[in-house]
């Protein structure tokens, strides 16, 4: 005779309902449903906002940062050119891009502000970069060799108090010698750009100017500090990075580092991960409290239903019968739920942005206001991958549940259940 029989599955699916006298046990019963699909629905939905805060991040990085960069080990890179021809040669390769990276200090009138000062060729860095997109005010092709004219970050603008056609000065960390002593080297520079990326590093601190203007106000000669590469997938950049490390040693007297930009940027989005993980854990409780939940409900059902299951072992089902039915009884609530919270997730994650814009018109309030935060919309990927752990962890911790219910049910005595019946 086989184990699982339509008689428990009916049983199961009968229980989640009360007699008309009595509709309390299906109103707690569709109380731990909604627990289980509200829990579900939250994960679903927090980890699709948080793979869009996670993606809308990384595009706006990789848009400013190389996928790899070749600098040397030491000091500045010389052997470029021949380095740069070797590295478009390899089929991952798009563009390359030498630049020359410096701190210094950058004045206006009474403010001051250290800056990161990067010497990039307009030419080439539009086929790294999206700067050249994301200039809000004036042009990146008017960094010209020997103007001496700067693009400044939208957040650096604004602190220095600088505006389009403002003259900044420029001071070198390295002072320069005369017969009067050491004297502090710096240039008068005009702003002819300003950029605004939508990251707090390269907008409050980055400034950019000609790299043949760098070369003079650094001292770097022929040098660069290093070659900006972009390939054809972002994701590749540490296998790429690792072919041409192979390939490009020994090719110059000075040692040479390979670095992509899952190394530079990976505290970073470590942290993102781990917040990610934290997030899960804790909506993942919010799961496990609705199952606690369902397990209150399903005793108080064996509680009711204390006699009817006393009269059916009369009638000859066993205990392990008794255990299936509520069993099953159990995992119908928590399926249901389930479903209902994968539907329900998979709605508000696909439509954050539509009930955030209703939200918002209908409160009259900016979520993410554009003036403290660069990312003003509430972005939100859905990944299958989401949606498949939601339901595992929903769906094992639902089955979980009935387990002592269940194993309740089948202990109790028909003697001393229906003795005063």
């Amino acid at each position: 005779m086989p184990m699982f029989t339509p008689v428990e599955a009916f049983l199961g699916w009968r229980y989640t309902r009360s007699k008309r006298r009595n509709h309390f046990l299906s109103f707690i019963s569709a109380i731990a449903m909604l627990g289980v699909a509200l829990g579900v629905a939250a994960l679903i939905t927090i980890l699709s906002i948080m793979n869009g805060f996670e993606r809308e991040l990384r595009d706006r990085i990789l848009g400013m940062a190389a996928h790899v960069v070749i600098t040397a080990e030491r000091g500045v890179l010389r052997s470029w050119i021949e380095l740069s021809n070797l590295a478009e040669e390899h089929p991952g390769v798009i563009a390359t891009a030498p630049y020359i990276r410096r701190e210094a200090m950058l004045t206006h009138y009474n403010n001051v502000h250290g800056v990161v000062v990067r010497g990039v060729d307009p030419a080439s860095e539009g086929e790294i970069s999206v700067v050249m997109q994301k200039v809000v005010e004036g042009d990146l092709s008017l960094l010209e060799s020997g103007a001496f004219n700067v693009v400044l970050g939208s957040g650096l603008a604004n602190t220095m108090q600088a505006r389009l056609f403002s003259r900044v000065t420029l001071i070198a960390p390295e002072p320069m010698r005369t017969p009067a002593g050491m004297l502090p080297r710096l240039r008068r520079y005009t702003v002819v750009g300003i950029f605004e990326a939508g990251v707090h590093e390269y907008d409050t601190t980055m400034a950019l100017i000609h790299i043949d203007d760098a070369a003079k106000m650094f001292r770097y000669g022929d040098a660069v500090s290093g070659i900006r590469l972009k390939i054809d997938e972002p994701f590749n950049a540490p296998r790429i990075g690792a072919e041409l490390r192979k390939g490009l040693s020994g090719l110059t007297p000075a040692p040479i580092r390979v670095i992509d930009w899952t190394e530079t940027n990976v505290n970073l989005f470590k942290a993102l991960k781990t917040e990610k993980i934290v997030m899960f854990i804790i909506l993942g409780l919010t799961i496990a409290v609705a199952a606690f939940n369902l397990v209150s409900t399903l005793v108080m059902v064996v509680s009711e239903k204390n006699t009817e299951i006393a009269i059916l072992q009369t009638l000859g089902m066993t205990r392990k019968k008794i255990l299936i039915v509520f069993f099953v009884h159990g995992g119908l609530i928590g399926a249901a739920g389930i479903i209902v919270g994968v539907t329900l997730g998979v709605m508000l994650a696909a439509n954050v942005d539509v009930i955030v814009a209703g939200l918002e018109q209908v409160f009259h309030f900016k979520i993410l206001s554009p003036d403290v935060y660069y990312i003003s919309e509430v972005p939100s990927e859905l990944e299958s991958r989401d949606v498949l752990i939601a339901v595992l962890v929903a769906g094992c911790l639902c089955l979980c549940a009935p387990l002592y219910p269940a194993f309740l049910a089948s202990r109790i005595a028909p003697a001393q259940a229906l003795r005063y019946d």
